[in-house]
C-alpha cells in the first residue's frame, strides 16, 4: 500500500474512534478553533464530517453561507496528528440528522431533534497534511540498525487530497 494511503487510512480510523476535533473558520469572518464532536456518516473513508452545534454559538453565528473552514485532530494515544481544510456550511437534511443521532447528541438538546437552537453543519474535507508518531519501537529498533533518520521522518507525514 502506498505511504499516503496508509497515513490516510489510520486518519480515518482515528477520527471515527476518536473524534473530537478544533473546528475554526477561516476567511475574513474567522472564528478560533473550539472543541467539536465529528461524526462519519457510514463506514467510508471520506467526508463529508458532520458536526451537530448550537444556533447561538460564535461558530454558527459566523457561518453565514458555505466558507472555508479547518480543523485540528490529535487522537487520544498522541501517535496521530492532523490538520485539515475544507468547506463548511449549515445543513437541514433531516435524515442525516435522524441517522447521527444518539443519546449523547441529545443531552446537548433539551428538545430533542426538534431543538430550535439544534444546527447541522456540514464539513467538506479538502485536504489534510496527516503526521504519525515517529518514535515507535520499530523506528528506535531501525536507528540502532543504522536507518537514516530523515528518511524515518519521511516516513510519519503526509500531504494528501480528502475529496
Amino acid at each position: 500500500m502506498p505511504h499516503d494511503a496508509k497515513i490516510t487510512r489510520k486518519f480515518w480510523k482515528a477520527l471515527r474512534s476518536d473524534m473530537t476535533v478544533m473546528l475554526g473558520i477561516g476567511g475574513d469572518h474567522g472564528v478560533a478553533p473550539r472543541p467539536m464532536t465529528a461524526q462519519l456518516d457510514g463506514a467510508a473513508d471520506h467526508g463529508p464530517i458532520w458536526f451537530f452545534a448550537a444556533r447561538g454559538a460564535d461558530l454558527t453565528r459566523a457561518l453565514q453561507a458555505e466558507q472555508p473552514a479547518f480543523f485540528t485532530f490529535t487522537d487520544k494515544g498522541h501517535d496521530l496528528w492532523a490538520s485539515v481544510t475544507g468547506r463548511l456550511s449549515v445543513q437541514t437534511d433531516r435524515a442525516v440528522i435522524d441517522r447521527l443521532w444518539s443519546p449523547f447528541v441529545a443531552a446537548w438538546y433539551d428538545g430533542g431533534k426538534e431543538d430550535p437552537k439544534l444546527v447541522l453543519l456540514r464539513f467538506d474535507p479538502a485536504e489534510a497534511e496527516i503526521w504519525t508518531d515517529g518514535s515507535s519501537l520499530l523506528a528506535g529498533l531501525k536507528l540502532l540498525l543504522g536507518a537514516d533518520p530523515k528518511a524515518l521522518r519521511a516516513d510519519s507525514v503526509a500531504k494528501v487530497a480528502l475529496l
